[in-house]
């Protein structure tokens, strides 16, 4: 039987979508806002992580808690400051959630976590599954912060599902729109080597996962959101290039130039991560959109030139 989900984050991208799906699946869906007042498609509860407040009555409206909140890895450059708020925005507010469920009444019974493929660093051609080694650069930092925190919703014997989302597809926001704009204007090239895996899976697949592990009690631990069948960044750029009707005429983007725009960043775009869904496949789940250009068609190909 659809009940309520609360989510934390749910006023971006995958939020957004996933709030519509529950709805739509006839789940009650209420959002953690700071300002709840602004919120007016779904209902919405005050908290404040810096001041460590959240609105008890939020927890009367969860069966399930979905985690999603955390600041924009690539909205701005990485200065100390923006690190640091990166990973406190992924880690406290778990904390905050861990805090009030140990000692509120309450009803929730999962508790549902986003993280992300930064957690595996850069790893070449390896082809990486939830028990590869992690990496060592800031990204994998962060991860292993923000799973950490997830894990300790166990503590409270509640179910505990990680998922490490690879590049989630969407022309509403994330990645593909900032990539897509070079190619619309005819500037489309593969960055550095082109030779970087990218393990990315379809908004919509990401949130048809996030119900399944919702209503799918066997779900428990760690598990890659990625689609069954990864591309390198030379691939994604030309299979891109051709959703859009598109020439791809420039060289590749060196990695050089990256750095000196992107500063550290850049160091996320070049990283090569090839990402098994092997075990999400093990659990019955059926994928959408298993191969790019599938996922791509769905978003551009009713486009013409």
């Amino acid at each position: 039987m659809p009940g309520k989900i609360l989510i934390t984050g749910g006023s971006g991208l995958v939020g957004m979508r996933l709030s519509e799906m529950l709805i739509d699946q006839g789940y009650e869906v209420a959002h953690l806002s700071r300002n709840p007042e602004k919120m007016s498609t779904y209902k919405a509860f005050k908290w404040d992580v810096k001041q460590g407040y959240i609105d008890e009555n939020a927890l009367n409206h969860a069966d399930y808690i979905v985690n999603l909140a955390g600041a924009g890895i690539s909205d701005e450059k990485w200065t100390e400051e923006r690190k640091k708020e990166i990973r406190r925005s992924r880690v406290e507010g778990i904390n905050l959630l861990h805090k009030y469920l140990s000692s509120a009444k309450h009803q929730v019974k999962g508790f549902i976590s986003a993280s992300a493929i930064g957690i595996y660093g850069d790893s070449g051609d390896r082809l990486l599954s939830e028990e590869s080694l992690y990496g060592d650069d800031f990204l994998a930092e962060v991860c292993k912060a923000w799973e950490a925190a997830a894990w300790q919703m166990r503590d409270l014997s509640l179910r505990t599902v990680i998922l490490r989302l690879g590049i989630v597809l969407s022309p509403k926001g994330g990645a593909l729109p900032q990539m897509a704009k070079p190619v619309k204007m005819m500037a489309g090239a593969a960055l550095g080597s082109g030779k970087q895996y990218m393990s990315w899976i379809h908004i919509d697949d990401v949130c048809r996962l996030f119900i399944r592990a919702i209503e799918d009690k066997a779900y428990e631990g760690v598990y890659n959101a990625v689609a069954p069948h990864p591309v390198t960044n030379a691939e994604f750029t030309k299979e891109l290039a051709e959703a859009m009707h598109k020439p791809l005429v420039l060289p590749n983007v060196p990695a050089f130039a990256l750095n000196l725009m992107l500063g550290e960043m850049s160091e996320a775009v070049l990283a090569s991560q090839r990402v098994s869904a092997n075990k999400v496949l093990q659990t019955g789940f059926t994928f959408e959109y298993t191969y790019l250009e599938e996922a791509l068609d769905s978003f551009y190909g009713s486009e013409k030139d």
